[in-house]
Protein backbone atom coordinates (compact mmCIF):
# COMPACT_ATOMS: atom_id res chain seq x y z
CA UNK A 1 0.00 0.00 0.00
CA UNK A 2 1.64 3.20 -1.32
CA UNK A 3 1.51 6.04 1.77
CA UNK A 4 3.67 8.44 0.25
CA UNK A 5 1.76 12.01 0.85
CA UNK A 6 -0.65 13.52 -2.43
CA UNK A 7 1.73 16.25 -4.43
CA UNK A 8 -0.27 19.73 -4.39
CA UNK A 9 -2.29 20.55 -7.28
CA UNK A 10 -0.77 24.04 -7.50
CA UNK A 11 -2.79 24.77 -10.53
CA UNK A 12 -5.96 23.79 -9.01
CA UNK A 13 -5.47 25.84 -5.74
CA UNK A 14 -4.84 29.08 -7.74
CA UNK A 15 -7.36 28.36 -9.84
CA UNK A 16 -9.85 27.88 -6.49
CA UNK A 17 -8.56 31.41 -4.83
CA UNK A 18 -9.07 33.25 -8.36
CA UNK A 19 -12.53 31.82 -8.59
CA UNK A 20 -12.96 32.63 -4.63
CA UNK A 21 -11.20 35.93 -5.04
CA UNK A 22 -13.22 37.24 -8.69
CA UNK A 23 -16.58 35.93 -6.48
CA UNK A 24 -15.63 38.17 -3.57
CA UNK A 25 -14.67 41.25 -5.60
CA UNK A 26 -17.38 40.51 -7.85
CA UNK A 27 -20.10 40.76 -4.73
CA UNK A 28 -18.81 43.80 -3.49
CA UNK A 29 -19.06 45.52 -6.88
CA UNK A 30 -22.72 44.79 -6.98
CA UNK A 31 -23.15 45.74 -3.67
CA UNK A 32 -21.41 48.71 -3.41
CA UNK A 33 -24.55 51.34 -4.38
CA UNK A 34 -25.84 49.85 -1.21
CA UNK A 35 -23.46 49.48 1.07
CA UNK A 36 -22.97 52.78 2.69
CA UNK A 37 -26.96 52.15 3.29
CA UNK A 38 -26.46 48.84 4.52
CA UNK A 39 -23.42 49.84 7.04
CA UNK A 40 -25.38 52.31 8.56
CA UNK A 41 -28.15 50.32 9.27
CA UNK A 42 -26.54 47.67 10.72
CA UNK A 43 -24.89 50.30 13.32
CA UNK A 44 -28.12 51.78 14.01
CA UNK A 45 -29.92 48.26 14.75
CA UNK A 46 -27.09 47.22 16.90
CA UNK A 47 -27.40 50.13 19.00
CA UNK A 48 -30.64 50.61 19.39
CA UNK A 49 -31.45 46.99 18.99
CA UNK A 50 -32.14 47.06 23.56
CA UNK A 51 -34.71 50.09 22.98
CA UNK A 52 -36.63 48.02 20.36
CA UNK A 53 -36.96 44.83 22.47
CA UNK A 54 -38.16 47.24 25.38
CA UNK A 55 -40.55 48.50 23.31
CA UNK A 56 -41.70 44.93 22.09
CA UNK A 57 -42.36 43.89 25.51
CA UNK A 58 -44.61 46.84 26.13
CA UNK A 59 -46.36 46.14 22.75
CA UNK A 60 -47.57 42.41 23.70
CA UNK A 61 -44.24 40.96 22.42
CA UNK A 62 -45.38 41.75 18.96
CA UNK A 63 -42.78 42.70 16.93
CA UNK A 64 -44.38 43.76 13.67
CA UNK A 65 -45.28 46.62 16.20
CA UNK A 66 -41.83 47.28 17.47
CA UNK A 67 -40.59 47.56 14.02
CA UNK A 68 -43.08 49.61 12.42
CA UNK A 69 -42.71 51.98 15.70
CA UNK A 70 -38.73 52.30 15.47
CA UNK A 71 -39.03 52.86 12.12
CA UNK A 72 -41.47 55.51 12.66
CA UNK A 73 -38.66 57.18 15.12
CA UNK A 74 -35.92 56.63 12.70
CA UNK A 75 -38.57 58.70 9.86
CA UNK A 76 -39.04 61.24 12.09
CA UNK A 77 -35.05 61.92 12.49
CA UNK A 78 -35.33 61.84 8.62
CA UNK A 79 -38.05 64.65 8.38
CA UNK A 80 -35.61 67.32 9.29
CA UNK A 81 -32.90 66.94 7.34
CA UNK A 82 -35.19 66.61 4.15
CA UNK A 83 -36.69 70.10 5.55
CA UNK A 84 -33.18 71.43 5.26
CA UNK A 85 -32.31 69.93 2.40
CA UNK A 86 -35.39 70.81 0.52
CA UNK A 87 -34.91 74.43 1.60
CA UNK A 88 -31.28 74.93 1.36
CA UNK A 89 -31.53 73.72 -2.37
CA UNK A 90 -34.63 75.42 -3.27
CA UNK A 91 -33.17 78.91 -1.55
CA UNK A 92 -29.78 79.05 -2.70
CA UNK A 93 -30.42 82.08 -4.79
CA UNK A 94 -32.35 83.86 -1.47
CA UNK A 95 -29.77 82.77 0.78
CA UNK A 96 -26.95 84.94 -1.43
CA UNK A 97 -29.29 87.80 -1.98
CA UNK A 98 -29.89 88.37 1.92
CA UNK A 99 -26.34 88.11 2.16
CA UNK A 100 -25.60 91.16 -0.26
CA UNK A 101 -28.44 93.25 1.64
CA UNK A 102 -26.42 92.39 4.51
CA UNK A 103 -23.60 94.55 3.45
CA UNK A 104 -25.96 97.64 3.48
CA UNK A 105 -26.96 97.43 7.24
CA UNK A 106 -24.40 99.53 9.12
CA UNK A 107 -23.17 97.62 12.15
CA UNK A 108 -23.77 99.39 15.94
CA UNK A 109 -21.39 99.88 18.10
CA UNK A 110 -20.85 97.54 21.02
CA UNK A 111 -21.71 97.16 24.55
CA UNK A 112 -19.13 99.30 26.68
CA UNK A 113 -18.45 96.17 28.67
CA UNK A 114 -17.33 94.38 25.58
CA UNK A 115 -13.95 96.21 25.45
CA UNK A 116 -13.40 94.94 28.99
CA UNK A 117 -13.53 91.70 28.64
CA UNK A 118 -10.08 90.27 29.59
CA UNK A 119 -7.57 89.16 26.71
CA UNK A 120 -9.85 89.70 24.07
CA UNK A 121 -12.03 92.43 24.67
CA UNK A 122 -10.02 95.18 23.36
CA UNK A 123 -8.66 93.25 19.94
CA UNK A 124 -12.56 92.34 19.69
CA UNK A 125 -13.94 96.04 20.34
CA UNK A 126 -10.62 98.13 17.84
CA UNK A 127 -11.71 95.08 15.37
CA UNK A 128 -15.21 95.43 15.22
CA UNK A 129 -14.79 99.60 14.93
CA UNK A 130 -12.45 99.28 11.67
CA UNK A 131 -15.18 97.26 10.13
CA UNK A 132 -17.90 99.55 11.05
CA UNK A 133 -15.77 102.08 9.49
CA UNK A 134 -15.93 100.92 5.95
CA UNK A 135 -18.79 102.28 4.22
CA UNK A 136 -21.36 99.95 3.11
CA UNK A 137 -20.45 100.37 -0.60
CA UNK A 138 -17.10 99.47 -0.02
CA UNK A 139 -17.77 96.77 1.94
CA UNK A 140 -20.29 95.09 -0.82
CA UNK A 141 -17.28 95.62 -2.92
CA UNK A 142 -15.49 93.14 -0.98
CA UNK A 143 -18.05 90.73 -0.76
CA UNK A 144 -19.83 90.61 -3.93
CA UNK A 145 -16.80 88.33 -5.75
CA UNK A 146 -17.49 86.15 -2.90
CA UNK A 147 -21.59 85.48 -3.39
CA UNK A 148 -21.44 83.39 -6.20
CA UNK A 149 -18.96 80.83 -4.87
CA UNK A 150 -21.29 80.57 -2.05
CA UNK A 151 -24.56 80.11 -4.03
CA UNK A 152 -22.53 77.00 -6.15
CA UNK A 153 -20.90 75.70 -2.63
CA UNK A 154 -24.64 76.07 -1.79
CA UNK A 155 -26.34 73.82 -4.35
CA UNK A 156 -23.24 71.64 -4.71
CA UNK A 157 -23.83 70.64 -0.99
CA UNK A 158 -27.56 70.62 -1.47
CA UNK A 159 -27.06 67.74 -3.69
CA UNK A 160 -24.93 65.95 -2.05
CA UNK A 161 -27.46 66.05 1.29
CA UNK A 162 -30.07 64.80 -1.42
CA UNK A 163 -27.85 61.98 -2.49
CA UNK A 164 -27.64 61.53 1.51
CA UNK A 165 -31.31 61.64 2.12
CA UNK A 166 -31.67 58.48 -0.53
CA UNK A 167 -28.67 56.49 1.16
CA UNK A 168 -31.32 57.10 4.42
CA UNK A 169 -34.10 56.27 2.86
CA UNK A 170 -32.40 53.08 1.89
CA UNK A 171 -30.98 52.45 5.15
CA UNK A 172 -34.97 52.52 6.69
CA UNK A 173 -35.57 50.05 4.67
CA UNK A 174 -32.59 48.32 5.61
CA UNK A 175 -32.93 48.81 9.58
CA UNK A 176 -36.64 47.97 9.55
CA UNK A 177 -35.53 43.99 7.38
CA UNK A 178 -32.43 43.78 10.59
CA UNK A 179 -35.29 44.64 13.44
CA UNK A 180 -37.44 41.99 12.34
CA UNK A 181 -34.88 39.24 11.59
CA UNK A 182 -32.39 40.70 13.92
CA UNK A 183 -31.93 37.21 15.91
CA UNK A 184 -31.02 35.71 12.62
CA UNK A 185 -28.68 37.87 11.45
CA UNK A 186 -26.97 37.94 14.49
CA UNK A 187 -26.74 34.19 14.96
CA UNK A 188 -24.98 34.28 11.34
CA UNK A 189 -22.55 36.70 12.39
CA UNK A 190 -21.49 35.19 15.61
CA UNK A 191 -21.37 31.85 13.68
CA UNK A 192 -19.07 33.74 10.60
CA UNK A 193 -16.89 34.89 13.25
CA UNK A 194 -16.44 31.63 15.62
CA UNK A 195 -15.51 29.48 12.31
CA UNK A 196 -13.07 32.33 11.56
CA UNK A 197 -11.31 32.83 14.78
CA UNK A 198 -13.15 30.61 17.15
CA UNK A 199 -14.07 31.58 20.28
CA UNK A 200 -11.66 34.71 19.91
CA UNK A 201 -13.57 35.41 17.04
CA UNK A 202 -17.11 35.53 18.93
CA UNK A 203 -15.81 37.55 21.72
CA UNK A 204 -14.67 40.22 18.75
CA UNK A 205 -17.96 40.70 17.21
CA UNK A 206 -19.72 41.35 20.77
CA UNK A 207 -16.66 43.52 21.67
CA UNK A 208 -17.59 45.44 18.21
CA UNK A 209 -21.12 45.33 19.43
CA UNK A 210 -20.59 47.44 22.32
CA UNK A 211 -18.03 50.10 20.71
CA UNK A 212 -20.98 50.97 18.03
CA UNK A 213 -23.54 51.24 20.61
CA UNK A 214 -20.88 53.49 22.59
CA UNK A 215 -20.30 55.48 19.49
CA UNK A 216 -24.07 56.17 18.66
CA UNK A 217 -24.65 57.08 22.14
CA UNK A 218 -21.64 59.69 22.27
CA UNK A 219 -21.75 61.37 19.21
CA UNK A 220 -25.73 60.87 18.00
CA UNK A 221 -28.07 61.12 21.42
CA UNK A 222 -25.36 64.24 22.40
CA UNK A 223 -26.16 65.97 19.18
CA UNK A 224 -29.64 65.24 19.36
CA UNK A 225 -29.86 66.89 23.41
CA UNK A 226 -27.82 69.78 21.85
CA UNK A 227 -29.94 70.74 18.71
CA UNK A 228 -33.59 69.94 20.66
CA UNK A 229 -32.41 72.68 23.73
CA UNK A 230 -31.05 75.26 20.77
CA UNK A 231 -33.90 74.91 19.26
CA UNK A 232 -35.84 75.32 22.32
CA UNK A 233 -33.58 78.45 22.73
CA UNK A 234 -34.08 79.62 19.26
CA UNK A 235 -37.83 79.34 19.36
CA UNK A 236 -38.07 80.99 22.70
CA UNK A 237 -36.19 84.21 21.58
CA UNK A 238 -38.42 84.74 18.04
CA UNK A 239 -35.82 83.49 15.95
CA UNK A 240 -37.11 82.07 12.25
CA UNK A 241 -36.82 79.23 10.49
CA UNK A 242 -36.27 77.25 13.52
CA UNK A 243 -36.72 73.56 11.88
CA UNK A 244 -34.24 74.24 9.51
CA UNK A 245 -31.71 76.00 11.81
CA UNK A 246 -32.29 72.63 14.50
CA UNK A 247 -31.69 70.12 11.50
CA UNK A 248 -28.17 72.18 10.90
CA UNK A 249 -27.26 72.29 15.04
CA UNK A 250 -28.34 68.48 14.58
CA UNK A 251 -25.48 67.80 11.56
CA UNK A 252 -23.18 69.84 12.80
CA UNK A 253 -23.70 67.85 16.21
CA UNK A 254 -22.69 64.97 14.61
CA UNK A 255 -19.99 66.13 12.63
CA UNK A 256 -18.81 67.57 16.26
CA UNK A 257 -18.24 70.75 15.47
CA UNK A 258 -21.39 71.33 17.65
CA UNK A 259 -24.76 73.80 18.02
CA UNK A 260 -22.67 76.68 18.70
CA UNK A 261 -22.09 78.48 15.40
CA UNK A 262 -25.63 78.64 14.41
CA UNK A 263 -26.77 79.62 18.06
CA UNK A 264 -23.79 82.94 17.67
CA UNK A 265 -25.39 83.40 14.16
CA UNK A 266 -28.86 83.55 15.95
CA UNK A 267 -27.58 86.37 18.43
CA UNK A 268 -25.69 88.44 16.15
CA UNK A 269 -29.03 88.60 14.30
CA UNK A 270 -30.98 88.87 17.35
CA UNK A 271 -28.86 91.89 18.09
CA UNK A 272 -28.83 93.10 14.33
CA UNK A 273 -32.69 93.38 14.97
CA UNK A 274 -31.85 95.69 17.96
CA UNK A 275 -33.54 92.74 20.41
CA UNK A 276 -30.47 93.29 22.56
CA UNK A 277 -32.57 91.76 25.58
CA UNK A 278 -33.45 88.26 23.48
CA UNK A 279 -29.79 88.63 21.69
CA UNK A 280 -28.06 88.70 25.57
CA UNK A 281 -30.67 85.66 26.68
CA UNK A 282 -29.36 83.55 23.44
CA UNK A 283 -26.25 84.05 24.48
CA UNK A 284 -26.56 82.74 27.76
CA UNK A 285 -28.71 79.78 26.42
CA UNK A 286 -25.91 79.37 24.08
CA UNK A 287 -23.54 78.72 26.40
CA UNK A 288 -25.21 75.97 28.45
CA UNK A 289 -26.28 74.51 25.11
CA UNK A 290 -22.46 74.40 24.04
CA UNK A 291 -21.51 72.81 27.65
CA UNK A 292 -23.62 69.95 27.21
CA UNK A 293 -21.32 67.87 25.10
CA UNK A 294 -18.10 68.49 27.41
CA UNK A 295 -20.44 65.96 30.58
CA UNK A 296 -22.87 64.53 28.49
CA UNK A 297 -20.83 62.70 25.89
CA UNK A 298 -18.48 61.22 27.68
CA UNK A 299 -20.84 59.51 29.94
CA UNK A 300 -22.69 58.13 27.22
CA UNK A 301 -19.64 57.05 25.81
CA UNK A 302 -18.09 55.42 29.00
CA UNK A 303 -21.79 53.63 29.24
CA UNK A 304 -21.54 51.72 25.88
CA UNK A 305 -17.68 51.07 26.39
CA UNK A 306 -14.53 52.78 27.68
CA UNK A 307 -13.57 54.76 24.70
CA UNK A 308 -10.66 58.10 24.74
CA UNK A 309 -13.02 60.65 23.58
CA UNK A 310 -9.27 61.75 21.49
CA UNK A 311 -10.23 58.46 19.17
CA UNK A 312 -14.21 59.25 19.04
CA UNK A 313 -12.69 63.03 17.61
CA UNK A 314 -9.99 61.58 15.45
CA UNK A 315 -12.30 58.91 13.68
CA UNK A 316 -14.79 61.52 13.33
CA UNK A 317 -12.63 64.26 11.28
CA UNK A 318 -9.95 61.45 9.55
CA UNK A 319 -13.78 59.50 8.49
CA UNK A 320 -14.97 62.75 7.34
CA UNK A 321 -12.19 63.08 5.19
CA UNK A 322 -11.74 59.54 4.25
CA UNK A 323 -15.34 58.68 3.51
CA UNK A 324 -16.75 61.85 3.27
CA UNK A 325 -20.43 62.38 5.13
CA UNK A 326 -21.10 58.25 5.80
CA UNK A 327 -17.20 58.84 7.24
CA UNK A 328 -18.58 60.52 10.14
CA UNK A 329 -20.70 57.34 11.33
CA UNK A 330 -18.02 54.88 9.93
CA UNK A 331 -14.70 56.33 11.29
CA UNK A 332 -15.34 56.58 14.51
CA UNK A 333 -16.84 52.85 14.65
CA UNK A 334 -13.98 51.71 13.02
CA UNK A 335 -11.18 53.07 15.42
CA UNK A 336 -13.66 52.19 18.15
CA UNK A 337 -13.55 48.33 17.17
CA UNK A 338 -10.20 48.27 16.27
CA UNK A 339 -9.04 49.90 19.61
CA UNK A 340 -11.44 47.74 21.11
CA UNK A 341 -9.80 44.43 19.78
CA UNK A 342 -6.54 45.43 20.14
CA UNK A 343 -7.23 46.46 23.70
CA UNK A 344 -8.20 42.90 24.54
CA UNK A 345 -5.75 41.12 22.76
CA UNK A 346 -3.35 42.64 24.60
CA UNK A 347 -5.12 41.88 28.08
CA UNK A 348 -5.38 38.52 27.25
CA UNK A 349 -1.17 38.81 27.19
CA UNK A 350 0.14 36.80 30.00
CA UNK A 351 3.77 37.84 30.51
CA UNK A 352 6.89 35.38 30.75
CA UNK A 353 9.24 35.08 33.67
CA UNK A 354 12.27 33.04 33.58
CA UNK A 355 12.45 30.18 36.23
Amino acid sequence: MNNAPVPWDVTRILFAVGAIGGLIVASFWILTPFLPSAVWAVMIVIATWPEMRMVQRRLWGRRGLAVAVMTGTMLATVVPVAIAVTTLFDRADEIAAWTRSLTGIPLPSLPDWVGNVPLIGKKLAARWQSVAAVRPEELAARVTPYLADIVRWLIRKAGGLITLFVQLLLTLGISAILYARGEVAAAWVLAFARRLAGGEGERAARLSAQAIRAIALGIVVTALVQSAVGGIGLLVTGVPHVVLLTALMFLLGVAQVGAVPVLIGAVIWLYLQDQTMWAVVLLGWSVITGSLDNFLRPILIKKGADLPLLLVFAGVLGGLLAFGIIGLFVGPVVLAVGYTLLAAWVGDGHPTTDE
